[in-house]
């Protein structure tokens, strides 16, 4: 009985041991992947950043934190803005963004991503606020590369890198949208009326052009007349009476006197 409880004290030693050198072993022994990074540190202590692949670390002596170095998407929550031109709009975003340096990223912040994202809040109200509503629809991409550059001078300090930032909707009040319907239909009444003002400008212009050669020429009016009452006697069933003068159809007294003159010869 013993020998029984000997071997079996033997036995479950032994497992213990083979217990202690597997966990020795999965604790020496780590693995980086390609996407990621490992900050080592060395009692408390910052001591490298170890690469992808096959690590050994120190254990109860060394900790390793790792780091995901893909790019990330961030939605931005829909911010209330005024723009600089008074008007109350709520602005979406999404951001995307890197770490480059896994020492800042998990040392020098507690949480880079909430610290990203309250960044991306305060910096996506800042940059709305300075712009007009117009420059809000319509140079979306000017105010992308803005909100970028904003976030990188800051995000940088973090070891985060900003890829780029997107404004992703931008919502008006029902008010605001009827207004801007109404204005868009008046600018488009101006137009027609500007385009309007400019053919018949240019159609007086060339009118004029045509009575000043007109008046040169009395004979091209009379031509001019008889061709308009031609064009309007197309129709079989049209009458027209247009009273002419005498003198219209028939020369001046001094060329009939002549022509008498000549035919009594």
């Amino acid at each position: 009985m013993e020998e029984f409880f000997a071997t079996l004290g033997m036995y479950a030693l032994w497992t213990m041991v083979a217990i202690i050198c597997l966990w020795l072993f999965l604790s020496t022994v780590q693995i980086i992947n390609q996407f990621q990074r490992g900050v080592v540190l060395t009692l408390g202590k910052y001591t490298g950043t170890r690469e992808p692949g096959f690590n050994i670390i120190i254990p109860m002596i060394q900790k390793m934190r790792r780091a995901d170095v893909r790019v990330k998407v961030m939605e931005v929550k829909p911010q209330d803005v005024i723009t600089s031109d008074n008007v109350s709009v709520k602005v979406s975003a999404v951001a995307y963004f890197q770490i480059v340096d896994a020492k800042k990223a998990l040392i020098d912040v507690e949480n880079y991503a909430d610290a990203i994202s309250q960044l991306a809040q305060i910096t996506l109200r800042s940059t709305i606020g300075q712009h007009p509503l117009d420059e809000l629809l319509s140079k979306q991409d000017k105010l992308n590369a803005t909100l970028s550059e904003s976030l990188e001078s800051r995000a940088q300090q973090w070891g985060v890198k900003i890829d780029h930032v997107e404004i992703r909707s931008v919502d008006l009040d029902p008010t605001m949208v009827r207004a801007m319907a109404q204005q868009a239909e008046a600018e488009r009444g101006r137009r027609a009326r500007v385009i309007t003002a400019e053919g018949e400008y240019e159609a007086a212009t060339k009118l004029a052009e045509a009575a000043d050669i007109l008046t040169r020429n009395p004979a091209a009016i009379t031509l001019r007349t008889l061709a308009t009452l031609k064009e309007i006697g197309v129709e079989q069933n049209t009458v027209i009476v247009f009273p002419v003068s005498q003198e219209t159809l028939l020369p001046t007294t001094a060329s009939l006197t002549t022509a008498l003159n000549k035919a009594l010869r």
